[in-house]
């Protein structure tokens, strides 16, 4: 994937770098953000949202992240560091490699990162996909399911199971604007479905 991208000019003027995807590449979990976070965009790991220390890159005290919604899942190491966390079973991305700090992503700029997000989610081939909020879920959706993309929403969709074409979606709302009951309810339906043979979704053996 091509670390000097130009595609989106606005975008390229405001990056520190393009944050590819990052994680297990034989992950059965591939969640899916709407663009880098301002950490992600310094470091270079989707999602990041913290420090060592438990602060955010811009120096504010962290609110609830994925990393320690994964941690709390077993599926990424406690003791791993921020820019290089070691995840199991799990691999980030985003709709888009580019952030800018002021504005969302734009249709084009989303469709323009389309190829790389379908390259990665071919490469992984998951079981289950995990949009990270509305945008990825309503990109998501269109893509990967039979439902009316009219009729996925956040938060009515948070921590359902929703049916793809041979995949399984399991929304969230953004980790930093879920409350803790949406972030239990998150919590235990993926518990649920780790406990499940959830690899039937896609009627493959185990790897």
């Amino acid at each position: 994937m091509d670390e000097e991208c130009r595609n989106c000019p606005a975008l390229c003027e405001t990056r520190t770098q393009v944050v590819h995807g990052y994680g297990d590449v034989d992950a059965d979990f591939l969640f899916v953000g709407e663009r880098p976070t301002a950490s992600a965009d310094a470091i270079g790991v989707p999602f990041a949202a913290e420090t060592e220390d438990g602060t955010a890159a811009d120096g504010t005290e962290s609110e609830t992240t994925l990393r320690r919604m994964l941690e709390r899942l077993g599926l990424c190491d406690a003791t791993s560091p921020a820019d290089e966390p070691v995840l199991e079973n799990v691999y980030l991305t985003n709709l888009t490699r580019c952030r800018d700090p002021d504005r969302r992503p734009t249709d084009e700029e989303i469709a323009n990162c389309d190829p790389y997000l379908n390259a990665e989610i071919r490469m992984i081939n998951p079981e289950i996909l995990v949009p990270v909020g509305e945008r990825p879920l309503r990109e998501l959706g269109v893509e990967y399911t039979t439902t009316p993309a009219d009729d996925l929403a956040l938060p009515d969709d948070h921590a359902r199971r929703i049916r793809g074409r041979g995949f399984e979606l399991v929304p969230m709302v953004d980790p930093r604007e879920q409350s803790d009951a949406q972030t239990q309810a998150w919590l235990e339906e993926f518990v649920d479905l780790m406990a499940s043979d959830y690899r039937q979704t896609k009627g493959r053996r185990e790897r």
